[in-house]
């Protein structure tokens, strides 16, 4: 039962990468089309110093928007801030410290935000980690968990008074949050948070899997709830597909050998992936329209378990009672 706990977690997440890498192989990275300014705008994109969040924040600031690049790195993060303001004199970026482990240094972040008095029209939940060894945060959660969900969840809670502010029935604010194919690898009968937090017989394959599929659940959900209150803000899923950054570090020796190799022949680049993150937070062709998981610019279906509003219930109600926070976003 035990080794089944640890193999079957690595077959599926590694079968589903070679479908996503054979779909790459076939296909042309998409290619945001021509998008309208977002001059007056501010965007927050946690894990935005290096990667696929570097990239994005690049192309909103090109795009005119004020862009916060939230990291707990403080040392990349001023470097990236340096390097876009390098290649445009007129962009509009800053740094602020975010360490998404910890549910505290979330909430000092979003102080400090709120201290600026800025509006927020797009929050892209894009920093992640992937495959780290068995541990837990200072709060007492596996990190899979507090780093790609708990902390993202807290931190899009925590805005959301700001961003209702900020969005109008004409320019809703965007909640975009970065998932992957990893989350259809999840098993789909996950009775209790306990799955999710995968205390017992601990795969960082499977943890990384769970908290991809806590991501898209808590985003379905979380749009139902936007919709149900007629708050002018959308939330939805996007996947970037396989990316050449530093997110497969933890893989093992031969096999970051071997993903280096492949990376340089099917993954796509940072810059590439950044396209279809960019067109969920600006195009017009999604005003007003959430509750989405976009592949290479496409709406398309998530995993079946995804879909189920008894797993999208349970989570929302365990996630509230772990943070502390109302069930109702009207409390």
């Amino acid at each position: 039962m035990w080794i089944l706990s640890q193999i079957l977690p690595v077959l599926k997440l590694y079968l589903t990468g070679l479908k996503v890498l054979l779909h790459q192989l076939l296909h042309r990275a998409f290619t945001c089309p021509v998008l309208p300014l977002q001059s007056g705008r501010v965007a927050i994109v946690t894990g935005g110093a290096r990667g696929l969040g570097y990239e994005v924040a690049r192309k909103l600031t090109s795009l005119g928007m004020h862009v916060i690049i939230a990291s707990r790195d403080e040392e990349q993060g001023l470097a990236a801030v340096k390097r876009l303001r390098g290649e445009r004199s007129t962009a509009r970026v800053d740094f602020e410290f975010l360490d998404l482990a910890s549910l505290d240094s979330v909430r000092r972040f979003v102080r400090r935000f709120e201290d600026r008095k800025l509006p927020l029209h797009a929050l892209i939940n894009n920093a992640g980690i992937m495959l780290v060894p068995e541990g837990q945060t200072e709060d007492g959660f596996e990190l899979h968990f507090a780093v790609n969900y708990l902390g993202h969840v807290l931190l899009t809670r925590l805005l959301l008074s700001v961003m209702v502010r900020s969005g109008t029935e004409k320019t809703h604010s965007r909640i975009i949050s970065i998932c992957s194919a990893a989350h259809y690898t999840s098993r789909a009968h996950l009775q209790d948070l306990q799955d999710l937090l995968n205390r017992q017989c601990y795969s960082p394959h499977a943890a990384y899997s769970h908290s991809k599929l806590a991501q898209v659940l808590f985003t379905y959900h979380l749009q139902q709830e936007l919709q149900s209150a007629g708050f002018p803000v959308t939330a939805s899923a996007v996947d970037p597909g396989m990316v050449d950054t530093d997110l497969y570090r933890n893989l093992s020796t031969p096999t970051r050998l071997a993903q280096r190799l492949i990376a340089r022949l099917l993954f796509r680049s940072p810059s590439q992936a950044a396209h279809t993150a960019v067109f969920a937070a600006a195009s017009p062709e999604l005003e007003g329209v959430g509750g989405c998981y976009l592949y290479e610019g496409n709406r398309v279906q998530s995993s079946e378990a995804s879909y189920s509003v008894e797993l999208q219930t349970r989570l929302w109600r365990n996630t509230c009672s772990l943070l502390g926070l109302p069930e109702s976003l009207l409390a």
